[in-house]
């Protein structure tokens, strides 16, 4: 069954939105393959698909193209796309390796985040302006206190410090524990974190038929269990479990302000 397969057909379509990481969609496809398979036979499901999308642009063609019934997302795609498209959480998705859970800015030269005010600011996240000054400034900044230099590349931020051309950046943790790696990281110190954010969002769409649901949502813990741990290690997750809206209240109400 192709992931363009329209969900008439009997087919339920899971989106996977995974924005800033590491790696390219090709690489992480037929992980996610995998990964979907396993959930299908745990649930029953006759015929699924599964689709690993790095933008939130990308995932509002496939939205419309394949009418989803699942979708495994970022906290920023998830916070954007969940009101327009009536999104229900019903699970969380722990990923294995660090990275959007906490946002950091870090400094060659400066001690703390008044330090940065004003100076240059290198950043790969600063596409998504409200996410930023909304969830993860949460009152201490907003992207328009700083001279921004924005990257493409979550190694181009780190290099952008490193190398004196931005005096602070902006990353999050999984950049944060690159820079070990990176010639001249040693000299550059977390001046500020954020809030620890909430995992990886479960979101069920309009089209999920209630018992169907009802059904994956009581089987999320057993993903990553038995066959499925093997699968779950490789695509990078380490545990979904059963949530809900009340689990992301106070990123969605800081957003909503």
């Amino acid at each position: 069954m192709t992931p363009t397969a329209r969900a008439a057909d009997g087919t339920v379509n899971v989106l996977v939105i995974k924005e800033h990481g590491v790696g390219s969609a090709a690489q992480a496809q037929p992980l996610i393959d995998k990964l979907i398979a396993v959930v299908a036979k745990q649930n029953g499901w006759a015929a699924s698909a599964g689709k690993y999308l790095t933008s939130r642009e990308a995932a509002e063609t496939q939205i419309h193209s394949v009418d989803p019934h699942y979708g495994i997302m970022s906290l920023a795609a998830f916070l954007a796309l969940g009101p327009k498209h009536k999104l229900d959480i019903i699970g969380q998705a722990e990923v294995a390796q660090a990275g959007g859970r906490q946002y950091h800015i870090i400094s060659k030269t400066q001690a703390d985040l008044a330090g940065c005010k004003g100076k240059t600011l290198a950043s790969d996240h600063a596409d998504d302006r409200k996410f930023i000054d909304k969830v993860i400034g949460a009152g201490k900044f907003t992207l328009g206190d700083f001279t921004l230099v924005e990257t493409k590349r979550p190694v181009q931020t780190l290099k952008k410090v490193t190398s004196g051309e931005a005096e602070c950046a902006l990353v999050d943790d999984a950049q944060l524990a690159e820079l070990a790696k990176i010639e001249g990281g040693a000299a550059v110190k977390s001046i500020w974190a954020s809030d620890k954010l909430p995992p990886m969002v479960v979101v069920a769409f309009p089209s999920a038929p209630a018992a169907e649901r009802k059904t994956f949502q009581s089987s999320l813990g057993k993903i990553c269990a038995g066959d499925g741990k093997a699968t779950c290690r490789e695509a990078g997750l380490s545990a979904f479990k059963s949530a809900s809206a009340a689990d992301y209240a106070s990123v969605t109400t800081a957003y909503d302000k």
